[in-house]
C-alpha cells in the first residue's frame, strides 16, 4: 500500500490510519488512490470482519490537499474530477462493504476529512476533535458524499445551515446533534474505538453486513419494498450455523431459567 495509507490486520480487526501527519492528513491523488486500494483490500479479505479508521498526528483529515490544487494551476478542473472521483469509489466501496466501520476522529475533521469520518458505522470523537465542512472558506462545493449524509443524519435545514455557513462543531456539539455516535476523553480514543472493534468482530457480520444494506437503501425505498428486504434478508441469514447455535443455546438458557423457576415456584 502507499505508505500515505497504513493497513494493518489483527484478529479479524483492519486498522486503516490515514498517514500524512505533517500535511494534516490531507488527501492528494496518490492517497486518494491509496484509499481505494485498501477499501478493496478490506471488502475482499475475508479474514477482515471490522474496519477501524482514524487519523496520524494532530489531525483526522484537513480535507483536500489544497497545495496540489495550486499545482494543478489550470487544469484544476480535471484535476479535481480525478482527484474527487477516486475519492468516491473508496467511500463507495467503504460504506458498501459487508462490514462495519469504526471511525476514531482524533482531531479536526475537514472537508473531505469530514465526509470520511462520517462514514463509519460507529463514530466516535476524543473531546479535542471538530468538524468543518470548510468548502465555504475556499468557494468550493462539496465532494466525499457529505450532502448525501448529512441530509440523512440530521435532516435538510441543519445540513443546509451547516454547510452554507461553514459552521464549525465541536465534538459535544456533534454528538448533541446526532452527528457521532459518542465522545470520549483525550487519551481514551484508542481503548474505546478497539473496545467496540472487538464486539462487533465477535458478532456475526454477515448480518451486520445485511443491516448496513438495509439501513443504505431505506431512503429510496418504499415501505412495502423495505419489508421484503427485511423478510428476504432475515430469511437468508437465519440458516447460518451461528445463528442455529445462538437460537438454540438462548432457548435452552430460557426452558432452564424456567424449570427453575417453576422447581422454586
Amino acid at each position: 500500500m502507499n505508505e500515505s495509507v497504513l493497513l494493518s490486520v489483527q484478529d479479524g480487526i483492519a486498522t486503516v490510519v490515514l498517514n500524512r501527519p505533517e500535511q494534516g492528513n490531507a488527501i492528494d491523488l496518490p492517497m486518494a488512490k491509496a484509499l481505494l486500494k485498501t477499501a478493496i483490500a478490506c471488502d475482499q479479505d475475508e479474514a477482515i470482519r471490522v474496519v477501524v479508521m482514524t487519523g496520524s498526528g494532530k489531525l483526522f483529515c484537513a480535507g483536500g490537499d489544497l497545495a496540489s490544487f495550486v499545482i494543478a494551476g489550470n487544469e484544476i478542473s480535471g484535476f479535481l474530477s480525478e482527484l474527487a472521483g477516486t475519492l468516491h469509489l473508496a467511500i463507495s466501496r467503504f460504506m458498501r462493504m459487508n462490514k462495519p466501520i469504526v471511525a476514531l476522529v482524533n482531531g479536526a475533521a475537514a472537508g473531505a476529512g469530514m465526509s470520511l469520518s462520517l462514514m463509519g458505522d460507529i463514530v466516535i470523537a476524543q473531546q479535542s476533535s471538530s468538524f468543518t465542512p470548510a468548502y465555504g472558506a475556499i468557494g468550493l462545493s462539496p465532494d466525499g458524499g457529505l450532502t448525501w449524509i448529512l441530509p440523512r443524519l440530521l435532516g435538510m435545514r441543519r445540513a443546509q445551515e451547516i454547510i452554507l455557513l461553514n459552521k464549525r462543531m465541536s465534538a459535544g456539539q456533534a454528538v448533541e446533534l446526532g452527528l457521532i455516535t459518542r465522545v470520549v476523553e483525550d487519551g481514551q480514543l484508542e481503548v474505546e474505538g478497539h473496545s467496540v472493534a472487538r464486539t462487533l468482530a465477535e458478532m456475526n457480520v454477515p448480518a451486520l453486513g445485511h443491516v448496513k444494506q438495509l439501513l443504505l437503501h431505506s431512503y429510496g425505498s418504499q415501505l412495502e419494498s423495505q419489508l421484503e428486504s427485511e423478510a428476504r434478508s432475515i430469511s437468508a441469514i437465519s440458516v447460518q450455523p451461528y445463528v442455529r447455535d445462538k437460537v438454540a443455546a438462548f432457548v435452552g438458557q430460557r426452558n432452564t431459567k424456567n424449570n427453575k423457576e417453576q422447581r422454586h415456584g
